[in-house]
């Protein structure tokens, strides 16, 4: 099982662009190929910048989340200014939350986070549950053409 730590998260907001999926969640590379063309798109118009400059930190979030029946995916960023065109502000619950860390390339870290902590950690977990709502992965430069990341996601003990 890939190793995590439980962590007491006070409540934080997010602001992001995101968009609805319409991959299956059991088809990884559609799922994959969807985010990239948004993330790309957000790149190409300026919105990525835009973001970038209203955050208050570097770190890069990618926030999953289902609203309004529909799964969605968010860039996102702690903001320190309003972003008047985001798509949304994504609330975090104070909670306990699974945190699952790592290393890695830019470009396939979030997805090796959420895959280790959705596939390993919360399917061996017996004491908490995950409560729903947003989770999200942020990654940061290290400096060394490395990335390190964390995946949040919200639990309950049983």
């Amino acid at each position: 099982m890939a190793a995590y730590t439980l962590e007491h998260k006070k409540s934080f907001t997010l602001t992001g662009y995101g968009f609805s999926i319409r991959s299956n969640f059991q088809d990884v590379p559609a799922m994959q190929k969807e985010k990239s063309e948004f993330w790309g798109g957000l790149k190409a118009d300026g919105r990525f910048a835009k973001l970038k400059d209203a955050a208050k930190n570097d770190r890069e979030w990618s926030v999953n989340e289902v609203y309004q029946g529909k799964p969605w995916n968010y860039f996102a960023v702690e903001a320190g200014k309003s972003v008047a065109d985001a798509t949304r502000l994504i609330e975090f619950p104070e909670s306990e939350y699974i945190v699952v860390a790592g290393n890695g390339d830019k470009e396939t870290l979030f997805d090796q986070l959420t895959y280790h902590a959705f596939g390993e950690v919360l399917a061996q977990v017996t004491d908490y549950a995950y409560i729903g709502g947003p989770n999200a992965t942020y990654r940061k430069d290290n400096g060394d053409g490395t990335f390190y990341g964390e995946f949040w996601v919200p639990v309950v003990k049983k």
